[in-house]
């Protein structure tokens, strides 16, 4: 049974999985209510809601035995529990002892919640780590009561420990709460039809979802947890992978206008290139190019690497689409970058008579309406813009191609709007974040992938160095020599959400002091988000014609300077930031043919930054950047904000099963053999499931009635 599984008939007998958590003696309305508020509404929720990890009472050390820095599992009966008032704030302390000794608990979080869940006489089951301050303690560790006469050993229970949220907590709902409740609730449930065959689940080792739910949360033995994990974790993925899969196969058959012609535009434009293309440019633009040919929308991701040449493959694409009598139209995540995307555009349109125009938030009202107008009238063929262009009142004639570049930095909704401007248009996105392997094919397993993985051969790598701030002025000195011999210089200050107004407030006072000392002779700019549109753009153009030495920033300019002139990039507090955005920072030098330097200013120096920053000392690899940035942050903050919610697993850890999703989507292409009416019509079961969990990723794809 899964997160979001079909609603599966279960015995008369047995209570109805889909009824509310009221259902169960002891969950009265406030309970009800807290459980609402964490997601959890049916049954079928609380018995999805797993286990945050397990206290194992089948290897218990005894207190005596305890030594620093070790994992361990005690048993003892407290001797004294109480609050303790500490310099910030009070704190919950317990103290056990068994018959070889005592150690001290300690509880930060939580206290007041901890300190009515623990009195003296309890016996307790408590796993943590061991640490040495003035005595023994375990500081946060994992308990579970045990009942009087109740001996860990000989029951030998792996006990599960759940997430207790606030609301939880605040309507006495706790571990021993969540653990009653929900063995009441599988003793109801007698069986779960598993929508797996007897022979599906032979052929990849897994066991019923029966026997998986009551294992999860009460497992009779390591074995049986890991087989319980295993099942679950092999479901979430399989159902994850079908989804995508089918949205490929719905996708790959929506029809759509071929771009045969390669036409007179694209030659123009193609000769107006002053360098050659890669092989791998080259590779790409072919796929590209068979895409467009097809009866059907192209939907194909373009990844690669900072300064690897994909604005002139989508050049080439959205004169492809020109040439054919279509329009096009290009969004990028930020002004900056469509400013830069434009000009880039507009360069090659001018040399193939092409007519192009820019399209942000914050225009002129007369301007903006003459550019909707000419739009709507084809007197466009490409538009370049920001979030502008998905506005209701924007018309396209013929909509051919759609190119949505930092495609990870929009929602899925707002790349749909802009397609929906068109009668299925092509699709286009591309990423400058190169995304390892496993993950690309579930989190673009919708999209046909292409890859430059060739920098251009006049390329010289940059050199990145970590300094400490002790170091700045040989660095401040070095920059200045730069400017001397008519380079230009870019430093780059963290600003995030949380601390915005201090990040800016320290930007601007740097500002002020390398302007009035170490660069008091040189032109100094400073560029930030809270600037108006105008300043803005003036600035770049500064920097842009080198009437600007050295810019100053916060990372707005993360993507969307192109200055081939620029050799030095400073990044301020580069422990604040993540290894793929330092990356992406570090691509705004080595864009000409001279050598650039990235120095990366380590203020707070801990092991993880040390380790991060050395990274990228030691390569100019996104992919092997990408690899260690998603080690370090997970998927998630991996791909930002946007996208929270996008994989909504339980269980499965995108990182840790790279063999199992292999395993899961063979299986699901196997199942779904490109053709979701057969998936439906042999599997009804698992097309039902299908359904269930992802309709509002299938709905708009599927055929109505």
């Amino acid at each position: 049974m899964e997160r979001n599984g079909s609603k599966y008939t279960v015995p008369e007998k047995a209570l109805n999985i889909y009824s509310p958590t009221s259902a169960l003696k002891g969950i009265g309305p406030a309970k009800f209510s807290a459980l609402k508020e964490i997601g959890i509404e049916t049954l079928f929720d609380l018995i999805n809601y797993f286990p945050r990890k397990y206290l194992d009472r089948t290897s218990i050390t005894p207190i005596g035995s305890a030594k620093t820095g070790t994992e361990i599992n005690l048993v003892g009966k407290v001797e004294a529990a109480g609050l303790v008032k500490g310099r910030k704030r009070s704190f919950f302390k317990a103290i056990i002892s068994d018959k070889s000794g005592m150690i001290t608990l300690i509880w930060f979080n939580g206290a007041r919640f901890i300190s009515k869940s623990i009195k003296v006489g309890d016996r307790l089951a408590v796993s943590g780590k061991v640490e040495f301050y003035n005595n023994l303690q375990i500081v946060h560790p994992e308990f579970d009561k045990l009942k009087e006469n109740e001996d860990p050993l000989s029951s030998g229970i792996i006990s599960p420990i759940y997430s207790i949220p606030a609301p939880l907590k605040a309507n006495k709902i706790d571990n021993l709460f969540l653990k009653k409740i929900i063995r009441s609730l599988i003793n109801e449930i007698e069986t779960v039809p598993d929508y797996f065959s007897d022979k599906f689940r032979k052929e990849h080792s897994l066991i019923l979802i029966s026997e998986a739910l009551k294992q999860i949360h009460f497992p009779s033995t390591s074995n049986a947890l890991n087989n319980a994990i295993n099942r679950l974790k092999f479901s979430e993925h399989f159902f994850f992978q079908l989804m995508m899969l089918s949205r490929k196969s719905l996708l790959d058959k929506l029809p759509s206008k071929p771009l045969i012609k390669t036409g007179v535009q694209t030659k123009l434009v193609y000769n107006t290139i002053d360098f050659e293309l890669t092989k791998a440019q080259k590779r790409v633009l072919k796929q590209i190019k068979d895409d467009l040919s097809q009866p059907y929308a192209m939907n194909r991701l373009l990844q690669g690497d900072v300064g690897s040449g994909k604005t002139i493959i989508a050049i080439l694409a959205a004169a492809i689409s020109v040439s054919n009598k279509f329009q096009v139209a290009i969004m990028a995540p930020t002004e900056i970058l469509a400013n830069q995307h434009y000009k880039s555009f507009k360069k090659y349109a001018d040399s193939a008579q092409i007519s192009c125009a820019l399209l942000v938030g914050g225009m002129p009202a007369g301007k903006r309406k003459k550019i909707l107008t000419a739009l709507k009238n084809h007197k466009i063929d490409m538009i370049v813009g920001t979030h502008a262009l998905i506005q209701k009142d924007i018309e396209f004639s013929s909509l051919g191609l759609v190119i949505v570049d930092e495609q990870h930095r929009f929602g899925v909704n707002q790349r749909n709007t802009l397609v929906q401007k068109g009668v299925n248009p092509h699709l286009l996105s591309m990423t400058a974040t190169p995304i390892p392997r496993t993950l690309a094919i579930t989190y673009h397993g919708d999209m046909e992938l292409s890859i430059i993985d060739e920098l251009p051969k006049d390329r010289i790598p940059v050199v990145t160095k970590m300094v400490s701030e002790k170091r700045l002025n040989r660095v401040y000195s070095f920059m200045v020599d730069e400017v001397k011999a008519g380079r230009q210089c870019i430093i780059v200050y963290p600003l995030i959400e949380e601390s915005e107004k201090s990040d800016l407030s320290a930007a601007i006072d740097m500002y002020n002091t390398l302007s009035e000392n170490e660069f008091k002779d040189l032109r100094v700019g400073l560029l930030h988000g809270r600037q108006d549109k105008s300043e803005k753009e003036k600035i770049m153009q500064n920097f842009s014609e080198n009437k600007i030495n050295i810019l100053l920033s916060t990372t707005v300019i993360e993507v969307g300077i192109d200055v081939p002139n620029a050799t030095v990039m400073l990044i301020e507090n580069a422990e604040r930031f993540g290894l793929t955005q330092l990356h992406q920072l570090r691509g705004r030098v080595g864009r000409g043919n001279k050598k650039s330097y990235c120095i990366l200013v380590q203020r707070k120096i801990n092991e993880h930054s040390k380790k991060r920053l050395k990274i990228m000392e030691s390569t100019n690899d996104g992919f092997k950047i990408s690899d260690e940035d998603l080690k370090m942050r997970g998927p998630g903050e991996f791909f930002g904000i946007k996208q929270s919610g996008f994989f909504n697993f339980k269980i499965a850890d995108l990182l840790l099963d790279g063999k199992m999703i292999k395993e899961a989507r063979t299986a699901a292409e196997t199942m779904l053999n490109n053709d979701i009416d057969t998936l439906r019509n042999t599997h009804d079961k698992i097309y039902s499931e299908l359904i269930s969990a992802y309709k509002d990723r299938l709905n708009q794809l599927l055929p109505k009635g």
